[in-house]
C-alpha cells in the first residue's frame, strides 16, 4: 500500500464536558478514496475540523505528507494541499462563476511561503476556466453564483476547492439533496480527481454513493472509532449496523 499523505493519531477534542473526538486515528494513504460515515453527533465534522484546522486538537498529531500539521492555520494548510467542501455551498452569490474560481485562485494556492504574493503564478482566467471544464459549468462562467441550481452550487464548491491544487480532498456532504442522477454526475468528478492524482476523503450519508466510490471506509460513533476496512466487511459490522439501525 501507498504511504500516508495523511495520518491522525490519538486526536482528541472537547467542548466543556462533552467528548466529540476521543483519541481518534485516522489515516489516508496516497491515491486512496476513503468514506468516512456516522450517525448525526458521530464526530465527523470536529474531525474534519481539526484537520483542516477551523478548530485545534487538544491531543494527539496530524501529519500531512512530511509534516506535522495541527499547530498550523487553516490558510496553511490549504497552501499546503489539505483542501475541503462544505456541506453548505457559500460562494459569492453577486460574482460571477468565474470570478468565484478566480479568487480562489488568488487566495488559496499561492505557494506556502508566498504569502504575501497579490497575484500567484497560475491564477488567472485561463486557470479558472480550465478548473470549470473540468467540473463541467465553463458554459456558466459568466452567470451570478447566486443563480445556479443545487447541483451546479455543489460542482462550483468543488471547483473553488480545486483551486488550492490539493493533494488531499475531503468533500464533506457534497452530494446532499441531489437527485440520483445528479450525485452520479458529482462521484464522476471525484473519481476523474481521484484519477489525476487526489487522495479523497467522502463524507456521505447516502450510502449508495458511498458504497460506489470508497476503497475503505471509517465509522465513528459518539466520538470514537468503532470500524475502518474494506466497506463490504464495514458495513456488515454488527456495532456499524446497530448505530445506523437501533437494536
Amino acid at each position: 500500500m501507498a504511504e500516508p499523505i495523511l495520518s491522525a493519531v490519538g486526536v482528541s477534542k472537547t467542548f466543556g464536558g462533552f467528548v466529540a473526538l476521543d483519541s481518534v486515528d485516522f489515516t489516508v494513504h496516497r491515491g486512496e478514496r476513503v468514506g468516512l460515515l456516522g450517525p448525526n453527533g458521530s464526530g465527523k465534522s470536529t474531525l474534519v475540523n481539526c484537520l483542516t484546522g477551523t478548530l485545534r486538537n487538544e491531543t494527539g498529531e496530524i501529519i500531512f505528507g512530511d509534516e506535522r500539521i495541527d499547530r498550523l492555520s487553516t490558510h496553511q494548510r490549504i497552501r499546503r494541499g489539505l483542501a475541503r467542501t462544505f456541506q453548505i455551498p457559500r460562494p459569492f452569490a453577486s460574482m460571477t462563476v468565474q470570478e468565484n474560481v478566480e479568487i480562489a485562485l488568488l487566495y488559496a494556492a499561492a505557494p506556502a511561503g508566498l504569502v504575501h504574493q497579490r497575484i500567484p503564478h497560475g491564477a488567472g482566467p485561463d486557470d479558472a476556466m480550465h478548473i470549470l471544464e473540468e467540473v463541467g459549468l465553463h458554459k456558466k462562467a459568466d452567470e451570478r453564483s447566486g443563480a445556479l441550481t443545487q447541483v451546479d452550487l455543489r460542482k462550483l464548491e468543488l471547483a473553488r476547492a480545486m483551486a488550492a491544487h490539493p493533494r488531499l480532498l475531503i468533500a464533506d456532504e457534497a452530494m446532499a439533496g441531489l437527485s440520483t442522477g445528479e450525485v452520479d454526475e458529482i462521484l464522476a468528478l471525484l473519481l476523474r480527481l481521484n484519477q489525476a492524482g487526489v487522495s479523497i476523503v467522502m463524507i456521505e450519508h447516502i450510502m449508495y454513493a458511498v458504497m460506489k466510490f470508497a476503497q475503505r471506509i471509517a465509522v465513528l460513533v459518539a466520538g470514537k472509532k468503532i470500524a475502518d476496512g474494506d466497506p463490504q466487511a464495514v458495513i456488515a459490522n454488527p456495532d456499524v449496523q446497530k448505530a445506523y439501525l437501533g437494536e
